[in-house]
């Protein structure tokens, strides 16, 4: 994973002649590479980077010369929040519009919640932040355009990041509650004459959570390290706004350290479905 990570740093191409300028000479800019022990083989740039991030130290920036590690750390907490208030959105709307549309099978309701989940995969989020910006920060003045500051600030690029999100959680909440509701135990419960609120939410809906919390918890990781596009839109400082900066002046530490981020997050959050798979499913046990 870490030479993955050393690799992908470097295909943003070489500093040196950011850092040195168009006017520098050749030895001036070979001297910046010595100092920046880039005019190291890879192999030796690699063990040197190993042993300092086993050590917790990930490099200073070459921009602003701070350390790397700080600099992410001061990003994440925007980001994370961002995310946070993304997966709300997409689940609070999401869960409760697919079991409605599923127990409100072919009626308008269904069709409505069919429309909106097929518009939401369709729709591209920078687009639809544009748009957002556009109707309720210049057109109507209700909302900021971008940054970061109050809750105020949060809404449309939470919307924008997790439009896309709350699509897939309906559909796929829409088809497990169908397939839960078609199941012998649901119509063993209507025969037994229990309430048809019941039925739905203890029996049908618990049994139907698994692949939209399995599918959510993806998303949330991807949320996490997929707002590079939605923090460039609205101007958010978080850690896609940094990831992009790195890119573009090269800035191997700090993206070095973003991407390993990434990764642990990624992996994490896998790990948290598979250990919430036996707490939701009683049936599912691991020995």
């Amino acid at each position: 994973m870490t030479v993955l990570v050393f690799i992908m740093a470097r295909v943003s191409g070489d500093p040196v002649g950011l850092l040195a300028g168009e006017r520098a000479t050749r030895e001036e800019r070979e001297m910046i590479r010595k100092d920046l022990g880039l005019d190291k083989p890879l192999v030796t740039q690699y063990v040197i980077f190993f042993r300092h991030m086993v050590r917790g130290d990930f490099g200073r920036s070459l921009l602003t010369q701070q350390s790397a590690a700080k600099m992410v750390g001061e990003r994440i907490s925007a980001t994370v929040q961002l995310a946070g208030v993304a997966f709300l959105f997409s689940v609070l709307i999401a869960v409760p519009l697919g079991v409605i549309t599923a127990v409100k099978r072919d009626s308008w309701i269904d069709y409505v919640g069919k429309v909106f989940a097929f518009l939401g995969m369709a729709t591209p989020g920078f687009w639809l932040g544009i748009m957002l910006i556009f109707a309720f920060a210049v057109t109507f003045e209700l909302l900021p355009a971008g940054g970061r500051g109050g809750p105020q600030y949060l809404i449309l690029p939470a919307v924008s990041l997790g439009w896309h999100s709350c699509a897939g959680v309906l559909r796929l909440t829409r088809s497990a509650t169908l397939d839960a509701l078609d199941s012998e135990y649901i119509k063993m419960a209507r025969i037994k004459g229990l309430p048809e609120w019941k039925v739905v939410w203890k029996h049908a809906f618990r049994n139907a959570l698994i692949p939209p919390l399995t599918l959510a918890t993806v998303l949330l990781s991807t949320l996490l390290t997929g707002s590079v596009i939605t923090e460039q839109v609205f101007a958010y400082p978080g850690l896609g706004a940094l990831a992009i900066q790195s890119v573009n002046w090269r800035d191997y530490s700090v993206l070095q350290t973003v991407i390993l981020l990434y990764t642990v997050i990624f992996v994490a959050m896998n790990l948290f479905v598979d250990l919430m798979y036996a707490y939701i499913d009683p049936r599912i046990r691991y020995g």
